[in-house]
């Protein structure tokens, strides 16, 4: 199989694993919702679980896979997979240990975390902090099970395999919901159930990984090392690697403080939207840049950069494809989206047109947010991380200026466009900078893709715009019509931007054509 077709599988997996989490994401936040509401022991619970999440985005998913990919890969190509396989488990045992360390520490300092770090403001409620601080400690040990599970995955997809790191969240989700059911209402306080459930789900996570070790002959376990000196790079790759997942949770801290000083309410409008902006993100951004890491980290080691520069704009091709079509969609259809999902209770109408604009100027950078992921995977392919952190440090700079700029006049539209020209601006230094170092890039490749794709988008958006005053109209309708109508727009655009892609010979639509087609002629086979 070619690298390019490896690529568009590895992300249909990674994509379709993650639909299936955030789904059951949003079913577990509403059943948490009804157990809870938003009272002191779902705030609790926030905050506590929190923790062990920012870890695992700044330590485990955020830096240690992409680290660790590109040097296991090199050792792999450079002394074989009996020698990968023993850097492997030395990494394996020691992060263990480092982990349990982590664990230990965390549990008995979690009334310092707690107090002095994620919520001081808790002091002032002596029965909440004393709850946040319990939950923390039933919660934290997840750090040890979901940091074990990014080495795991990153092996597992050197390897070509996907499908199992990408569900994991989906058993975490699963845990929690079913926790909850069968286990909140035996305890004395509830909310230590969805915690336990939280627990669960991290060992399931880690469990489920294993068998699949075994069927590609991957014993991490095995051995006593705890030391490999390929161990050297990843920390070298990691220590940058951190930083810039740390500037990305900067980023964040600060356009929250930024809101928080604007009318009531801006807040909650760019929570909202960038909730509804993460889902294609994560579905389609963040899968491929996960299935692009191991092919363009092979082309790297093989020192085949005419192939990594092919692979790369091939990437960049899908992310447009994709993308482009998903940003048109949510600005044309975004008040109605918004209106559907959200729009019941205290989420009135006036909510819905605020959280819509600011969807809108979120939507105009989701193609820079995911093509970024595609371009910094490039840098970890060539084992750079210090780059990418960098022009993180210098988009971070850029946000805070253009938020600054726009907050007055445009209050919390101007945060959210602040940060996707800050992402435009990270995906044009970042773009400059590779063509520095590589030359030649396929720039007339990717540019021909963006353009093809944009006027694909243009063209289904005037379409969806067309179908949504026909079903729709601009006034109040009821849920079910409300519904119908979206979905119907859906599938209108959808069918029309297929068609327009075809009628352009679109590479990508080729691509996606003859997946769909191998998947049916397996099937029809097996049957």
């Amino acid at each position: 199989m070619s690298e390019k077709a490896k690529m568009i599988r590895a992300g249909g997996v990674v994509g379709i694993a993650t639909f299936l989490s955030r789904i059951m994401g949003y079913v577990r936040d509403a059943v948490m919702a009804s157990y809870f509401g938003a009272g002191v022991a779902a705030e609790a619970f926030v905050v506590a679980f929190r923790i062990p999440n920012l870890l695992r985005r700044l330590f485990a998913e955020g830096s240690l896979t992409v680290a660790f990919i590109p040097v296991y890969t090199e050792v792999t190509a450079k002394e074989g997979r009996e020698e990968a396989d023993r850097f492997a488990g030395a990494s394996f045992r020691l992060l263990a240990l480092v982990l349990f360390a982590v664990t230990v520490l965390g549990t008995i300092g979690a009334h310092w975390l707690v107090r002095y770090g994620m919520a001081w403001n808790f002091a002032a409620d002596p029965e909440k902090l004393s709850l946040t601080v319990s939950l923390t400690r039933i919660v934290f040990p997840y750090i040890f099970f979901i940091g074990l599970v990014a080495l795991c995955m990153g092996v597992l997809n050197v390897r070509g395999h996907f499908a199992a790191p990408a569900a994991a969240p989906l058993l975490l989700n699963v845990s929690m919901i079913l926790s909850l059911v069968f286990l909140a209402s035996w305890l004395s306080e509830p909310v230590y159930g969805l915690a336990v459930g939280v627990l669960i789900g991290g060992l399931l996570q880690l469990g489920f990984q294993f068998p699949f070790l075994v069927r590609h002959g991957v014993r991490l376990w095995r051995g006593r090392s705890l030391w490999h000196p390929a161990m050297k790079k990843v920390g070298a790759l990691m220590g940058p690697a951190v930083l810039g997942a740390a500037v990305y949770q900067i980023n964040i801290v600060v356009g929250t403080q930024l809101a928080a000083l604007l009318p009531d309410g801006s807040v909650a409008y760019l929570y909202y939207a960038d909730r509804l902006v993460q889902f294609p993100l994560g579905i389609f951004g963040i899968a491929l840049a996960t299935a692009t890491l191991p092919s363009l980290s092979r082309h790297a080691q093989d020192m085949d950069m005419d192939g990594l520069k092919d692979s790369f704009a091939y990437a960049m091709g899908l992310i447009f494809f994709i993308m482009l079509p998903a940003s048109v969609g949510l600005i044309v259809l975004g008040k109605p989206i918004v209106a559907l999902l959200l729009e019941r209770g205290a989420f009135d109408p006036a909510t819905t047109v605020a959280t819509t604009s600011a969807l809108f100027y979120y939507a105009l950078g989701l193609t820079a947010f995911a093509a970024v992921r595609i371009v910094v995977s490039v840098f970890y392919a060539l084992q750079d991380a210090k780059t990418p952190m960098r022009v993180a440090v210098l988009s971070l700079a850029a946000n805070i200026v253009f938020s600054l700029a726009l907050m007055g006049p445009m209050l919390h539209n101007g945060l959210a466009l602040a940060i996707s020209l800050a992402s435009s601006l990270n995906l044009f230094v970042l773009m400059w900078l590779l063509k520095h170092r590589l030359g030649f890039l396929a720039g007339h490749v990717i540019l021909r893709s963006f353009g093809r794709s944009l006027f694909c988008a243009l063209v289904m958006g005037a379409a969806v715009a067309l179908a949504r005053s026909l079903l729709l109209g601009y006034g109040p309708v009821g849920f079910w019509r409300l519904f119908a109508g979206v979905f119907g727009c859906m599938i209108i655009g959808g069918a029309v931007y297929a068609l327009c892609a075809r009628l352009l010979k679109s590479p990508e639509y080729f691509s996606f054509q003859a997946l769909a087609t191998r998947r049916l002629r397996r099937h029809g086979n097996k049957g």
